[in-house]
């Protein structure tokens, strides 16, 4: 819609002046920030609990190093605990932020190595029905909301921003990849919910091997 001035403006440097008008709004439309008008959360090295194959050295799944938090587990790795019959994971579980009401939002920057596949590198816990309210997996370079919807395409080797805003009070979840709104879907129900992400490999088709790496992971809420 035009601006009201630009309806009144008939000469040609009113034209121009319109035309500028409408570059400014377009820009300032598309500056919006998905974390515009939410709080951050402080998170501290506490606030990250890890969990990886129960068998398996700290280390020979994490690292830590720069700023850049890598995951990887094998297709053959144990569960996170020996009377678990869940798949492999190496991944950090947000704690100390909880939440069952509100409007929560997770972002970091993600990096997943060509070759990795079926394996959830970010996710929801918690739902009124089954275990989690949200997992993005990635197959083939490729996001999807568990193994169907695609989010978003062409993603290996390179570092990506995601930012998933959950309202809790509405039953919505809206995923963002860079900045863009890419995909909106209805949450599970309410639960005690938490964000996780690392790389927890999916009930089939995951690659041997399995990598994604994290950096600048932060929490909101409003």
């Amino acid at each position: 819609m035009l601006p009201l001035n630009c309806i009144k403006m008939n000469s040609f440097f009113g034209k121009i002046l319109c035309l500028i008008l409408l570059i400014l709004e377009y820009r300032y439309i598309c500056a919006a920030d998905p974390t515009d008008g939410f709080t951050l959360v402080p998170l501290t090295e506490e606030n990250f609990k890890l969990q990886k194959p129960y068998n398996e050295p700290l280390d020979d799944r994490y690292s830590d190093k720069d700023g850049v938090r890598s995951f990887w587990i094998y297709n053959h790795d144990k569960p996170f605990k020996t009377d678990s019959t869940t798949r492999p994971r190496s991944e950090a579980r947000i704690t100390g932020h909880d939440y069952s009401s509100g409007i929560w939002q997770f972002e970091g920057y993600a990096f997943v190595p060509s070759g990795t596949s079926g394996v959830t590198i970010v996710q929801i816990h918690g739902a009124a029905e089954g275990a989690t309210s949200l997992q993005l997996r990635m197959y083939d370079g490729d996001i999807k909301y568990y193994k169907y919807n695609v989010v978003a395409t062409n993603l290996y080797d390179k570092w990506f921003r995601v930012n998933i805003i959950h309202n809790v009070d509405k039953g919505k979840i809206i995923v963002f990849i860079d900045g863009v709104k890419k995909f909106v879907v209805k949450d599970q129900g309410p639960g005690d919910l938490y964000f996780k992400c690392g790389v927890y490999a999916a009930p089939e088709n995951s690659s041997n091997y399995m990598e994604s790496r994290w950096k600048e992971i932060k929490l909101y809420k409003k």
